[in-house]
């Protein structure tokens, strides 16, 4: 039998639904190995708690699974808590327990141990109250493998979108969208539509910064100085870019029909247009970087941890994304 590829699963902030995620996958076998790097103590408790049937099934470096886990079962790679867990109730002392379990699966990445990465949802808050600088996934992995621009994509079923700026207060997004920032994502997102979804030759809409992009320079000249610049010389190589155009109008059928991704400038430009559309059935992407990484596209849940009243959709999705993504690389 061919040994199947190996996966990573980090479970997040413990304290969220991520544990329960994790454990509601284990109902059906996966089509490859998945090993959930979390602490064992963590999920018998929290299985117990919600009444679920899972057998864990210990696993640890130089021991991987050479087979999927059978229904009913999950791979689980021990990495202790650093304090005791109550859903629902944040403490930043296991903020190093969750950074412990991004880098092993990383590093894992990195070195050919995992074919790929998925995430359930952390809670930056807490690891900021900890004391440790943290502003995302995205971010947290461009530095562990040593990636200078990484990309935030979002995609559910008809929409894609990436980001140029992510996590940034609104205030600070003009001063961010510089002209070699700009360059770098579509680059990236142009290479990874075509290298990691197979798509030959993507088409990319470009949102304007400013409504109505820009009006003509009259409600801003971020269009006329820095984007529309950038496309002209992207163009010229071949990539195959619309825009700047007016956000507000864009996202309709009439332009989405038509295109294989929508790049905007910042988070809430973009994102919340593709959760009202696809949210619990959309996925988190990283582009650009050496590894595969998907991820959920909610956050933690504190509220319903423990509860039993949760979808697992957006992580299955997430899954099935990255068995995809790995399946095209050479």
């Amino acid at each position: 039998m061919t040994p199947s590829l190996v996966y990573a699963l980090t479970p997040g902030e413990p304290a969220g639904i991520g544990p329960d995620l994790c454990l509601l996958l284990a109902a059906d076998a996966q089509p490859q190995a998945l090993v959930a790097i979390a602490s064992r103590a963590l999920l018998t408790e929290r299985t117990a708690l919600l009444g679920l049937d899972v057998s864990l099934l210990d696993v640890n470096p130089g021991a991987w699974p050479r087979v999927p886990a059978p229904a009913g079962a999950l791979y689980v790679w021990d990495t202790p808590l650093r304090a005791p867990v109550q859903p629902g109730r944040l403490d930043p002392a296991n903020a190093a327990y969750v950074l412990e379990t991004l880098t092993r699966a990383g590093q894992g990445c990195l070195d050919g141990t995992f074919a790929g990465m998925i995430t359930a949802p952390v809670h930056k808050g807490v690891i900021n109250d900890a004391g440790i600088a943290f502003s995302g996934h995205t971010e947290f992995l461009a530095d562990l493998t040593g990636t200078p621009q990484v990309v935030m994509m979002l995609a559910t079923q008809g929409l894609r979108v990436a980001l140029v700026t992510t996590h940034l207060p609104l205030k600070d997004v003009a001063a961010a969208l510089q002209p070699e920032r700009l360059e770098r994502v579509a680059r990236i997102l142009h290479a990874d539509l075509r290298d990691k979804f197979g798509i030959p030759a993507p088409r990319i809409l470009v949102c304007g910064l400013n409504p109505h992009a820009g009006e003509g320079g009259h409600l801003g000249r971020e269009e006329i100085e820095v984007i529309e610049p950038v496309l002209a010389r992207l163009r010229d190589e071949g990539l195959d870019l619309v825009g700047p155009l007016p956000a507000d109008t864009l996202f309709t059928p009439k332009h989405l029909d038509h295109c294989d991704a929508v790049l905007a400038m910042y988070h809430d430009q973009g994102l919340p247009v593709l959760k009202y559309k696809g949210f619990g059935a959309a996925v988190n992407v990283t582009l650009g970087m050496p590894i595969v990484r998907t991820s959920v596209d909610h956050g933690t849940a504190l509220d319903l941890a423990g509860s039993g009243r949760i979808d697992s959709g957006s992580l299955k999705v997430a899954l099935d994304t990255a068995y995809r993504m790995t399946a095209r690389r050479p």
